[in-house]
């Protein structure tokens, strides 16, 4: 599968940024992504921190290096973020040393995993993670997906995970200390005055005890 989500990233790479957040639908998700990594993250200034998953440097001013799988989505993210120190590798294959990281954060990319390989995410993270370190990642939510009895057509963001789930899979290593959710109303469906409103409803829903039923889920963990 790997190979199949690097060629597919890799054709995607030079248009991804328009293809995908230059929508109201990117963009208001792209708010809520950042709103949350700007609490919970450390400054990348006074600590060393890697974008799993980095893409087209979407995130990666909250980061000092990136990793991805796609080489043509490193060569975008380096144009804009010159300065960073950008390798390719893989949720399971991080190219660092071991306890190297203070934080670590990986969005939309859990998302196109099985759940095995999400539990070698967790180990591997785990491994370049220094002790009381941060794990930050996202993943599309099984009761929202249950409820709206959604049908993924191939690998492309097939996973789903309960907050029971990624609880089981994470408690050797991690403890649990954060989770919101992301996009409870498919706001870019509702008309353009309506959403300065709703993103504020929707900012109280996913942050409420009905967070699990939002479309996805961003969890902060801290390792043992």
């Amino acid at each position: 599968m790997n190979e199949e989500i690097k060629n597919y990233y890799d054709d995607l790479a030079y248009s991804y940024d328009s293809n995908r957040f230059e929508n109201s639908y990117g963009k208001f998700i792209d708010k809520q992504e950042r709103v949350f990594l700007t609490k919970h993250l450390p400054s990348a200034s006074t600590h060393t921190i890697l974008d799993l998953g980095c893409g087209t440097g979407r995130f990666l001013e909250f980061a000092n290096n990136g990793v991805d799988i796609s080489p043509n989505m490193i060569e975008v993210a380096s144009k804009k973020h010159p300065l960073k120190e950008l390798k390719e590798g893989s949720v399971t294959n991080i190219p660092f040393p071991n306890n190297y990281f203070d934080a670590i954060y990986s969005l939309h990319v859990i998302m196109h995993l099985d759940k095995m390989t999400t539990a070698s995410f967790l180990t591997e993270a785990a491994n370049k993670t220094q002790a009381k370190g941060s794990l930050i990642f996202d993943f599309p939510s099984k009761k929202r997906r249950n409820l709206v009895k959604y049908k993924a057509n191939n690998w492309h963001a097939a996973n789903q995970f309960s907050l029971e789930e990624i609880t089981g899979l994470a408690e050797k290593y991690w403890i649990v200390k954060q989770t919101v959710g992301i996009l409870f109303f498919p706001i870019h469906r509702f008309p353009l005055f309506t959403r300065p409103l709703l993103n504020k409803i929707d900012h109280l829903l996913c942050r409420s005890f009905l967070k699990e039923y939002a479309s996805y889920i961003i969890i902060k963990l801290e390792k043992k």
